[in-house]
């Protein structure tokens, strides 16, 4: 797949596009959203999305209820009977669930996947689910990509969105099964339709690049906004960025600095260097000289140099630049904090 590369459409701020060429399928060991870049066109990571505590869709579920309170023995004890007293895909997911976490009993993976597989033959797509990202992470068993890419496909074709997103990703990275970005752009479109943020960010992509699907940057935006939308920091700064040069939206310079400032205030050092570009010109925002440099500070402490910022905090006065120093120290001890 072929890079390319975007124009500077305001070479004073250096306000360019850091496009996501491509997702990375990475497994860490637990997964929600994907971590924000660190330098400017790098590949957006794109991470499995963790199981969520099973929900029950019995009213005033008493094993449930308790669970959810962190009564985990008397939630152990009431899916057990329910368990004992025929098929309850429900109590089952539970109780694997609960040995799954170590919930109130000792963790024992093996029994996981027993109580797991049960809730699976009586219909539970959250118990697929639940077992998929076992295999895919290798949590407590071997890792099988090829099982987890059949357990996902079992849960994402009973409506499971978490499923739908991971499915898509093992499409996309082609490890578990051949590479397919159709496939994987369906997946996407299901899980990014039950407003799963990661999802909307991958379609972006997808629909930017024309892989898997017809090229249409129209939706490709609109997918990306409603990632932002949702706190999606990496989606926020490709966002943020559109919107400052007008690039396929109306243009809006405060709107995109005070999008800078959510995603850097997340950590997100691509957002801190354009929020520090955006102080130092007072584009979007008042002109902020002493912000500018701190937030250019943290933005470096990350790796992410700027020639133009390092010659503007050189101009400020000792003063300015102490009151840059001591501003960013605070703000990283904060983030450490």
């Amino acid at each position: 797949m072929m890079d390319r590369v975007l124009r500077l459409l305001r070479p004073l701020l250096g306000i360019a596009a850091a496009s996501a060429l491509s997702v990375a399928l990475a497994l860490p060991a637990a997964a929600q959203d994907p971590k924000p870049a660190q330098k400017p066109a790098a590949k957006p990571a794109a991470k499995p999305a963790a199981p969520k505590a099973p929900v029950s869709s019995q009213p005033e579920d008493a094993a449930y209820g308790a669970y959810q309170r962190g009564l985990y023995l008397a939630a152990y004890k009431e899916a057990s009977a329910r368990a004992a007293a025929g098929p309850d895909a429900a109590a089952e997911t539970l109780l694997g669930e609960i040995y799954a976490q170590g919930s109130g009993v000792p963790r024992s993976p093996a029994k996981a996947v027993e109580w797991y597989q049960k809730a699976i033959d009586h219909g539970s797509e959250q118990a697929a689910f639940s077992l998929a990202m076992m295999n895919l992470m290798g949590d407590g068993i071997p890792r099988d990509l090829k099982k987890a890419a059949q357990l996902l496909e079992v849960a994402a074709k009973k409506g499971n969105a978490s499923a739908a997103y991971n499915l898509g990703l093992l499409y996309l990275q082609g490890e578990a099964m051949p590479q397919d970005f159709t496939l994987a752009a369906k997946w996407f479109r299901q899980a990014a339709d039950a407003q799963v943020a990661d999802a909307q960010y991958a379609l972006s992509v997808l629909l930017r690049q024309g892989n898997g699907v017809p090229a249409d940057k129209d939706a490709a935006l609109k997918m990306l906004a409603a990632a932002a939308a949702q706190d999606h920091v990496t989606a926020q700064v490709e966002y943020a960025i559109a919107i400052f040069n007008g690039d396929g939206v109306p243009k809006d310079e405060a709107k995109a600095a005070a999008l800078f400032k959510k995603a850097a205030l997340a950590g997100n050092a691509i957002a801190q260097n354009r929020y520090a570009r955006v102080l130092s010109a007072g584009r979007g925002a008042p002109q902020d000289k002493v912000r500018a440099a701190a937030w250019h500070m943290l933005s470096k402490a990350q790796g992410l140099g700027d020639p133009y910022l390092d010659d503007f905090v050189a101009k400020l006065t000792p003063e300015e630049q102490q009151k840059a120093t001591a501003l960013a120290h605070k703000w990283m001890g904060e983030s450490r904090s």
